[in-house]
């Protein structure tokens, strides 16, 4: 091993035995090996010599070597790996070599990020588990974060999970209307080997998550009175992904939304806006599409003298959902009821508490 110094050397072994009498694995200097017997000779802590087979769990295999073990024995043909351990994967295909391997094909992708664009790190705990992501979202939404842009830097953080589940939906929602030929270009074809589900109603994370924030609740059925309202066909039944993604809608909400809500008052331009978007949505038949929503939310935005549409619209997740960020209203309203807005909308100038 090229990056063991002389002395190392001499005592280096692949095996790492593991003590008998705690099953801890030992960091200790090995005396003899025996090749024909499959055995080993090391120094225990006590001083004593100790000779324990390689073989049958009484020995750990260093990792660089263990490594090169499985591609050999499992014939791997293709293995990824993050810029940081480049100099092992050389070590590691010289010895799948030297054994008579042939190293795997490799990939390598750079390093993920915290919420501060520093390395992840294991020591540290400042990284995102499988775990905590797949209490949030779905595991073809993982799929999706980790399949695009090996190649560049990415932070992985809890604020990235509503963006990958709707971007997720989005190449879902848009498989069945490729040619053939285009198809294996879209990412779920690639997470669903080529058979992705058909998809549901068109329903985001990212509205789901205001849904269950404007109705302050953690229950999923609270949650699909308005959904079935808005699509009478929809169940939790008939529409499986659809039910999961309302329960991970609930569990960001309950983690991340809630705790960070932080309601306003409008002012005076704000107000005159609310007013005209009750005028406006007084209009509109309780059917109305999103669109047609959008179109009069936008209309109020572009007549009344706010510095941009994109003011107009955060003054509305401020003021209603509590927050700076939001999904398209049009969408929203439709989803949760043009009824129910104006109720809210009413609740806000009289200057209620919404949270």
């Amino acid at each position: 091993m090229p990056t063991l110094g002389e002395e190392r050397r001499a005592t280096y072994s692949p095996f790492l035995p593991i003590c008998k009498k705690t099953g801890q694995v030992l960091q200790v200097a090995i005396k003899e090996r025996n090749v024909e017997a499959g055995t080993i000779v090391y120094e225990n802590v006590d001083g004593s010599l100790v000779e324990t087979p390689v073989t049958g769990g009484h020995c750990k295999m260093q990792w660089k070597a263990d490594w090169a073990m499985r591609w050999k024995s499992l014939d791997v043909d293709y293995e990824m790996s993050g810029k940081d351990l480049i100099d092992s994967v050389k070590q590691s295909s010289a010895i799948c070599r030297a054994i008579g391997g042939k190293p795997p094909v490799g990939f390598t992708y750079e390093l993920f990020l915290d919420d501060n664009g520093e390395k992840i790190s294991k020591s540290r705990g400042n990284g995102l588990s499988v775990e905590e992501w797949l209490s949030y979202a779905s595991p073809e939404s993982l799929s999706l974060f980790m399949y695009q842009k090996p190649k560049t830097a990415k932070r992985l953080f809890f604020d990235v999970i509503p963006r990958n589940i709707d971007d997720y939906l989005s190449h879902l929602n848009s498989f069945g209307d490729l040619e053939d030929a285009k198809k294996i270009e879209n990412p779920v074809w690639h997470i669903h080997s080529g058979t992705p589900p058909e998809p549901e109603i068109k329903v985001s994370y990212n509205i789901l998550l205001n849904l269950a924030s404007v109705c302050n609740s953690e229950d999923k059925s609270v949650l699909w009175h308005f959904i079935s309202r808005y699509r009478p066909e929809a169940t939790p039944m008939s529409a499986p992904i659809l039910d999961r993604l309302v329960g991970y809608a609930i569990n960001y909400y309950r983690d991340f939304v809630k705790p960070n809500k932080q309601f306003r008052k409008p002012n005076e331009l704000e107000t005159k806006a609310m007013e005209a978007l009750l005028t406006a949505l007084d209009t509109l038949p309780a059917e109305a599409s999103a669109n047609d929503i959008q179109s009069q939310v936008y209309t109020i935005g572009k007549e009344l003298p706010f510095e941009d549409l994109k003011t107009w619209f955060k003054a509305l997740y401020e003021i209603l959902l509590g927050q700076s960020q939001g999904p398209r209203m049009g969408s929203f309203i439709a989803l949760y009821g043009i009824e129910e807005t104006k109720i809210l909308i009413r609740r806000s100038l009289k200057g209620e508490d919404l949270s």
